[in-house]
Order: C-alpha cells, then sequence, then structure tokens
C-alpha cells in the first residue's frame, strides 16, 4: 500500500457514515452472533488462520461484512473482496488467476470475499466451482437471500453455512452506547446524552439491524445537536427523524416467502392473533394485498375446503374487495378473511379427493365415458349412438337413484372421503344414507 492509498482510506474513513466507522475491528467488538462467541468453531477457524469456504447467511446489519472485514485483518492469507452486483466473470477469472499465481511462487493461500453473492448468475458461480473445488480460493460469501435457492448445488455443497441471527435490543443498545461514548470513532468528542427510554425506542424500531440503529442515531444528532451545549436524544426527536418504526420486509425476498408461510401456518392452525400479526407485518412492509389475497384463497379451498364451504367464498369476496378498494381500506376485508379461515374447521379432503382422481386418470389405460352418461343434446345420438340410453333422471326418482356414474374401469373405487369437522359430518351422514354407497376401494 502506497502513501496515496493511505491517504485516500484516511479521509474515507473520516467522512465515513458513523455505521461505517464503528464497524467491528476485532472479533471481541463483535456482538449478538453466536457463530463468533469464544469457543465456537468458525471462531477457532479464524483465530488459527486455517480457514474454509463458507456462507454468512442473515438479515441485513447483523454483522455479515464485518466478520469478512476482521478475517482480512487476522489473516496470514491474501484478501479479495468482490460485490457481485459489479462484479462479472472476467473479475472472477482475474482473481483465480492472480490466486494460482500466488500460490505457486509465493505458497499464500488467497480468501475471496464475495458480498451479495446471491446476485451471481449460474455462469458466474459455475466459474467460481473450480478454484473453490482445488482450493486455489478460499469462498467466503456473504447474503441476505436463503442460499439453499440462491446457490448452485455444486458450489453450495463445498461450503458449510453459517446463520446470523437479527440483534437482540441488548445487543443493539450496546452498540449504540458503544457509539456515543466512542471519542475516536464515534461520537464520544461531543456533548450526548441519550435517554435510557429513547435507546429502548430504537433498539424497537431497528428490528434487530445494527446498520440502521446507528444510521439514525447519527441523523438525530446531525439535526438536533447544538455545539454550545449538551445535546439531549430523546423519543420525540426520534420520532421527527423516523417517522415510524421501520419494517424489515422485501417483498421478493426471503423473508416475503418465510412470512407469507407464517401467515398460513397461523391460520392452519387456528390461530386468529397470530395470523393477524403476520398480516400487519406483510401490509406494514408494502406486500402487495392481492397476493395475500390469493393465497387466502388457496388456502380457503386447499386447508378448510368442505368443512366449512363459506370460507372459499369469503376468501374470494375479500380477493374483490382489494380490487375495488384498495388500501388502506382493504386491510379490513383481508382482516376479516383471515379471522374466519383461522377460525374454521380444517379439512383437506377436498385436495386429497382430487388428487387421488387425477392420480387415477394418469394411470389409466382406456377412459371411456358410459353411452348412458353420453350427451345426447343432438337428435340422432340416442338412435344412432345409443347416447343417453339407459340414463336415470334422479329428479324423477325423489332427488336419488341408484346408477353407474364411473367408467367400467374405475367401478368400486373410492376418490373422495369425508372428514370428521364442520360440514363434513353431515355430508358423511348424507352419503351414508345412498343406497351403493357402502364401502369402496381406493385406486391402487
Amino acid at each position: 500500500m502506497d502513501l496515496f492509498e493511505t491517504n485516500r482510506e484516511k479521509i474515507i474513513e473520516a467522512n465515513a457514515p458513523l455505521a461505517y466507522r464503528m464497524r467491528p475491528q476485532n472479533l471481541n467488538e463483535i456482538v449478538g452472533q453466536k457463530i463468533i462467541a469464544p469457543g465456537s468453531p468458525l471462531r477457532r477457524a479464524i483465530e488459527r488462520d486455517q480457514l474454509h469456504s463458507f456462507i454468512l447467511f442473515g438479515p441485513p446489519g447483523t454483522g455479515k461484512t464485518s466478520i469478512a472485514r476482521v478475517i482480512a485483518k487476522v489473516t496470514n492469507s491474501h484478501f479479495e473482496f468482490l460485490p457481485a452486483v459489479t462484479s462479472g466473470v472476467s473479475d472472477i477469472k482475474k482473481v483465480a488467476s492472480a490466486a494460482a499465481d500466488r500460490m505457486t511462487y509465493h505458497h499464500v493461500r488467497t480468501v475471496l470475499f464475495v458480498d451479495e453473492i446471491h446476485r451471481f448468475n449460474k455462469s458466474q458461480q459455475d466459474v467460481l466451482l473450480p478454484f473453490v473445488e482445488d482450493g486455489t480460493l478460499t469462498l467466503i460469501g456473504a447474503t441476505t437471500e436463503n442460499p439453499l435457492y440462491e446457490l448452485n448445488n455444486a458450489l453450495l455443497s463445498r461450503m458449510k453455512i453459517y446463520l446470523l441471527e437479527a440483534l437482540s435490543e441488548e445487543d443493539l443498545a450496546q452498540l449504540i452506547r458503544r457509539a456515543v461514548s466512542d471519542a475516536e470513532r464515534g461520537l464520544g468528542q461531543y456533548a450526548i446524552e441519550i435517554k435510557e427510554e429513547s435507546l429502548d425506542w430504537m433498539a424497537r424500531a431497528c428490528k434487530g439491524d445494527a446498520r440502521m440503529a446507528l444510521n439514525i442515531l447519527e441523523t438525530t444528532v446531525n439535526v438536533f445537536m447544538d455545539p454550545d451545549a449538551l445535546t439531549v436524544i430523546d423519543i420525540d426527536k426520534l420520532q421527527k427523524v423516523l417517522a415510524r418504526p421501520l419494517i424489515k420486509y422485501d417483498r421478493s425476498g426471503d423473508y416475503h416467502y418465510d412470512t407469507i408461510s407464517a401467515f398460513i401456518k397461523s391460520i392452519r392452525g387456528s390461530d386468529p392473533d397470530a395470523a393477524l400479526f403476520w398480516l400487519a407485518v406483510m401490509l406494514e412492509g408494502g406486500e402487495d394485498p392481492r397476493f395475500i389475497a390469493r393465497r387466502l384463497i388457496v388456502h380457503a379451498a386447499e386447508d378448510i375446503g368442505l368443512a366449512a364451504p363459506f370460507a372459499l367464498t369469503m376468501a374470494v369476496s375479500a380477493a374483490q374487495a382489494v380490487e375495488h378498494v384498495g388500501l388502506p381500506e382493504a386491510r379490513i376485508p383481508l382482516a376479516e378473511a383471515t379471522i374466519y379461515l383461522a377460525t374454521s374447521p380444517k379439512s383437506t379432503s377436498s385436495k386429497t379427493a382430487i388428487d387421488t382422481a387425477i392420480s387415477a386418470v394418469r394411470q389409466s389405460r382406456r377412459i371411456k365415458v358410459p353411452n348412458h352418461l353420453a350427451d345426447s343434446s343432438h337428435s340422432g345420438a340416442r338412435k344412432i349412438l345409443q347416447h343417453g340410453e339407459g340414463y336415470k333422471y334422479p329428479p324423477d326418482f325423489g332427488g336419488y337413484v341408484e346408477q353407474q356414474y364411473l367408467p367400467e374401469e374405475m367401478l368400486g373405487y373410492s376418490f373422495y372421503t369425508p372428514g370428521n369437522n364442520g360440514n363434513e359430518n353431515r355430508i358423511k351422514e348424507f352419503l351414508a344414507r345412498l343406497p351403493g354407497k357402502g364401502k369402496s376401494k381406493d385406486p391402487e
């Protein structure tokens, strides 16, 4: 590193945001992550400089890049940094070529850190694979997206995944206090006091994101600091900077799928309070209400079905209401449908029935509609083709008459079995009263 590069780094450091300046300088400054705690496998690997390829997976602001930067400081290996957003195949090949030369001529390993590695496409990941496989590169990837879905299986199989959790309110409070008191990197050179209740408010508002917490702190200080007097950070000042607590929600990311999964599973588990909470998370996070409505329709048919047939009507009505009135008013019919579905009896008999029938159709070698059920609307259909011949019209027999409706090859098979919840008890009783509706065999 030359004099100009050193001066450049000093200028960047002096003018960098507070969150950048307060990045951990060593492993002990990293808080809230068990994977880096003393004695943990990753901590031991870093301290012994025996790194393996791995992925750091977790929400924003949990320390993924900070861990990588600490590794860069303590490792004896050469450290390279690539942002996936701006790097291409040529950049990867260039780093790998230099790494191979470094290993051959100087016996020095190369550690490559790829930030937002989920943004690498398949071809870019394929280029990385042989260099990770033969040890030319020790790869560290950071991602906020689930690597099980975003990374190639071949690359993923050669890497260990470490999960980083959103920081607790206590961890965030610790970081904020450190930033306020640190005179070298933080705000310690200023006369600042932060109230305990303000600290708690910030920790709750930031939802486990350290970067967000430090950005809010810095903005509040910049807006309200009086250079000639003590600056007291209270909730009123914080609320003026941040009108309302932020919801960490990515409509196209992993958290999107996790949240809708929690929403549906809460409905399925008959917990209206939890279902409403996850509905609120999605609405506050900017989720498309039509997506929520579609999931309610699917759930009403799939998991409630005939146990409470009106559930589907309620879900469809909510979807229509979303189209007609939009947000914020549409939150009410969405909540109404959510509560109704959560408190409805559950049954998957309709889904099981159609899936069983589809399986039978796919396995059938021949499907022929019995003549007495075939269309006889054409004037010559009955006379020439015998269509409709022998068909018994149920209303003429009091509403029900025993006759064959399945094709010959499916006779005796049963697809629908009523459940034991809600309306299906009535259906079960109705079918039991019908002659010829006794025990039948299931499709093989």
